[in-house]
C-alpha cells in the first residue's frame, strides 16, 4: 500500500523538494533576465507578453518570490532551502490563497487520488499530460497538492508531499526532458491550509464520479503559470 511506503520514503530529503525546485525556477528566471538585458528589444516584447496575463497578480508573484527568497546561496555552487510551511510562506488566508488561482480555471486540472494513496491512476496521468501540453509559452508548471482531513496532520502533510512528487516523477518518466526540474514547482499543503471547497468540483478533474469536499482535497492542482517575478 502506497500509504505505508510513503511513511518511510517521503520525509527528510523529500521535504526539501519544493525549495530546491523553486530555486531552479529562479535560476531559469535569471537566465531569461540576462538574455533580455543582452537584447533590449526582446525585453520589451517579453514584458508586454507577461503583463497581458491577468492571472499574474501581485499577490501570486509575491508567493513565488517569498518561497524563492527563503533559499540562500551556498558558496558558488547553487541554492539550498530549509523546509517551510505553506501558510507562513503565502502570508494569506486560505480563501485568498485559493482565489489567486481562480483565473486559471480554463487551463488547470485537478488530479484526484484514492484515500491514503499517492500513485497516479490512468486518468490522473492523462490529466497531468493534458495540463503539461497546454504550456502556451509559460515557464513555470505549478503542482499544489493536498490531503483530506482524515487521520493525523503530519501523516496528511507527507501524503500530500507524495502526491506532488508523483506528478513530477510521471512528467520525468513520460517526457524525458532534462529541464523538467527547472520548470516544475511543488507545493504541498496537507490538510491544514487552503482546503478546496466543493465549488472546485466543477473544474476540470481527472475523475467524473460524484465529488465531495473530501474527494476534491485528495488531489493535486496542476497548471502552467507565466509570471515575471
Amino acid at each position: 500500500m502506497s500509504g505505508l511506503i510513503l511513511r518511510s520514503g517521503v520525509g527528510g530529503a523529500g521535504l526539501l523538494a519544493p525549495c530546491v525546485l523553486l530555486a531552479g525556477w529562479m535560476g531559469a528566471a535569471q537566465d531569461r533576465l540576462d538574455a533580455r538585458r543582452a537584447n533590449p528589444e526582446a525585453q520589451d516584447v517579453a514584458i508586454a507578453s507577461v503583463a497581458d496575463d491577468a492571472y499574474c497578480t501581485q499577490s501570486l508573484k509575491a508567493i513565488v518570490r517569498r518561497v524563492a527568497g527563503a533559499c540562500g546561496l551556498i558558496g558558488a555552487g547553487g541554492r539550498g532551502c530549509q523546509p517551510m510551511q505553506a501558510e507562513s510562506v503565502a502570508q494569506l488566508s486560505d480563501t485568498d490563497f485559493n482565489a489567486l488561482f481562480l483565473p486559471l480555471r480554463e487551463r488547470a486540472f485537478i488530479v484526484q487520488f484514492d484515500p491514503d494513496e499517492t500513485g497516479l491512476d490512468f486518468a490522473g496521468k492523462t490529466a497531468v499530460e493534458k495540463a503539461w501540453a497546454d504550456q502556451r509559452g509559460a515557464s513555470f508548471f505549478f503542482v499544489v497538492a493536498r490531503a483530506s482531513p482524515d487521520g493525523k496532520a503530519d501523516y496528511n502533510e507527507k501524503l500530500s508531499a507524495g502526491r506532488a512528487r508523483s506528478v513530477l516523477e510521471h512528467l520525468e518518466s513520460r517526457f524525458k526532458d532534462p529541464d523538467i526540474r527547472k520548470e516544475v514547482g511543488l507545493l504541498w499543503l496537507g490538510e491544514g491550509f487552503a482546503q478546496l471547497g466543493d465549488e472546485f468540483c466543477g473544474w476540470s478533474r481527472s475523475r467524473t464520479v460524484e465529488c465531495t469536499t473530501k474527494e476534491i482535497n485528495r488531489s493535486a492542482f496542476v497548471a502552467w503559470i507565466d509570471c515575471a517575478i
